[in-house]
């Protein structure tokens, strides 16, 4: 049924043959792309103060500026590492369904998305490799499969789609920031000129998979779904505060200043502003209540 609501659907159609066309148009080589200085400055920020996990919380006020260039560098590659380990899980969800039953028509897309988010993992992980040392371990829980219901694929591509609308959320930023190096600008930019069209997709395919799912679904199993995705969202959110980033950032008890950001006045509002576009459009099409 996936296929013949995808098949009928003009609007999807027009939509994943420019998204295509595009992804051929725009094509570029990251390996000859980039250009990856020895080091980057200690004394400036590696991601914008805003995006930061302290910002309008009274840690922020606490510390120096040299420490919040610091954190903010540690911040960033935990923002990278997150990427690298999201994208990889992406690919698998996708990998799987490529040529597959119901998949057929936006296959030749999915061959694009799998070679450019292949890419994106690469340039993410050197960036991390090359300036932090290091790629974050996973968060817990990250990896768990979706539940074999017969909205799978509808959950598997709405992650997919809060995951990198949270991504780009950050990216659209940094590529503007004249304060951060134009390394990490460049990174942002780049990746934000290709998710627009992933984010463009996602939308289209999520739309369909909820339309067919509703046709048959219970109205618990359809209580279930938005649940799943409420709770999916503020997992994503919570990624962003890791207790290992404020312990190589030299911050005393990492795992109470976790708790201590995650439970800030300002919290709420960041949350909101990161999945602000999100929230409209999954409630939009009343997939989450």
């Amino acid at each position: 049924m996936v296929s013949e609501l995808i098949n009928s659907d003009r609007r999807f159609l027009d939509i994943l043959d420019r998204l295509t066309t595009k992804s051929i148009d725009d094509y570029y080589n990251p390996y000859r792309l980039f250009e990856w200085p020895e080091s980057l400055p200690e004394q400036m920020w590696w991601m914008s103060p805003e995006l930061t996990t302290i910002h309008g919380t009274s840690l922020e006020g606490s510390l120096t500026e040299q420490q919040r260039f610091t954190l903010s560098k540690y911040e960033s590659v935990n923002f990278y590492s997150l990427n690298v380990h999201g994208i990889r899980e992406l690919l698998i969800e996708v990998t799987r369904r490529i040529h597959a039953k119901g998949f057929e028509t936006p296959s030749e897309f999915f061959h694009h998305f799998i070679g450019e988010e292949n890419e994106h993992m690469w340039f993410f992980a050197e960036f991390c490799l090359r300036y932090g040392g290091k790629i974050y371990r996973q968060p817990a829980g990250a990896s768990v499969e979706t539940a074999k219901t017969s909205a799978e694929s509808l959950l598997v591509f709405a992650r997919i789609l809060i995951f990198e609308e949270l991504v780009d959320h950050f990216n659209s930023r940094m590529a503007l920031d004249d304060r951060l190096h134009e390394t990490i600008r460049a990174l942002n930019r780049i990746h934000h000129q290709d998710e627009s069209r992933h984010i463009a997709f996602g939308r289209e395919l999520v739309t369909v998979l909820w339309a067919d799912v509703r046709r048959t679904a219970t109205e618990e199993e359809l209580t279930a779904v938005s649940e799943y995705l409420r709770r999916y969202m503020t997992y994503s959110f919570e990624s962003l505060y890791n207790p290992q980033v404020y312990r190589d950032a030299g911050l005393a008890d990492p795992l109470a200043v976790r708790e201590e950001l995650l439970a800030s006045p300002a919290r709420p509002a960041f949350e909101q502003s990161v999945f602000r576009k999100t929230s409209k459009f999954l409630e939009k099409i009343g997939i989450v209540r």
